[in-house]
């Protein structure tokens, strides 16, 4: 069984990239793109999807408010939002009306990856259980809370303490506030892809802070930064 998804994103390039990034998580199908509120509704009406990766900054109508209309009308379709918008008001509301993950705009793949995974295993467990013990519950509500590994600074399965210090000085013996993958991947003994994981986790829990530029074939190039209690976040970790 497949997931059927429709984007709904008014810049084609994310739109496409968005696209090309579902693909690759196993267990979805892209069902369509909408680059506005009103071409969403319309393919709302003439298709079945079970998620919507919705933007909230969109032309004339905005995300939030294709997303209430859905909610007034009873539509129990699942949403995540990817979205720049970053303030405490929309990501409240997005939240209050069922949204079940928020990415904040630009992001990495791995926790675009990670959106998905943990929506696909909750959408399995739902489709096919009628009755949910409390464990199973447990495990449902803490996709969205977070687990109490990563409340209390503990790194999340996969990550080990040693790695993440090795790329932690990496980034300490830089001389641009600003880098690339490239340059943590050539200054530590750690593979490219490994590095981007420890970055998106970096990023998630507000070390760094991350920018897209795209290069000259369009291809995104992902630019970091430390943040000013950057220094004091990673201190819970190694």
């Amino acid at each position: 069984m497949t997931i059927k998804v429709l984007i709904v994103e008014d810049d084609p390039m994310v739109a496409k990239f968005n696209r090309h990034y579902l693909e690759q998580v196993q267990g979805f199908e892209f069902a369509g793109w909408a680059a506005s509120v009103d071409e969403a509704r319309m393919l709302l009406a003439e298709l079945k999807v079970d998620l919507i990766l919705l933007d909230i900054y969109m032309p004339r109508t905005s995300g939030l408010q294709l997303l209430s209309s859905l909610r007034e009308q009873g539509s129990v379709v699942d949403i995540i939002v990817i979205s720049a918008a970053s303030d405490n008001a929309s990501i409240r509301k997005a939240l209050q009306l069922g949204a079940v993950d928020y990415l904040i705009k630009p992001f990495e793949f791995a926790r675009f990856q990670a959106a998905l995974s943990a929506y696909r295993e909750d959408y399995m467990l739902m489709k096919h259980r009628e009755h949910l013990s409390q464990e199973q519950l447990d495990k449902l509500l803490r996709h969205s809370m977070g687990t109490e590994e990563e409340k209390s600074g503990t790194l999340p399965k996969g990550l080990t303490e040693g790695t993440l210090e090795s790329i932690w000085r990496t980034i300490q013996k830089l001389e641009s506030p600003v880098f690339s993958t490239e340059e943590i991947t050539a200054g530590a003994p750690i593979s490219r892809i490994s590095v981007r994981k420890y970055l998106a986790f970096l990023t998630e829990a507000g070390v760094l802070e991350m920018e897209i530029s795209y290069g000259a074939v369009g291809r995104p190039v992902y630019m970091y930064t430390v943040t000013a209690s950057g220094h004091e976040i990673i201190a819970a970790y190694i």
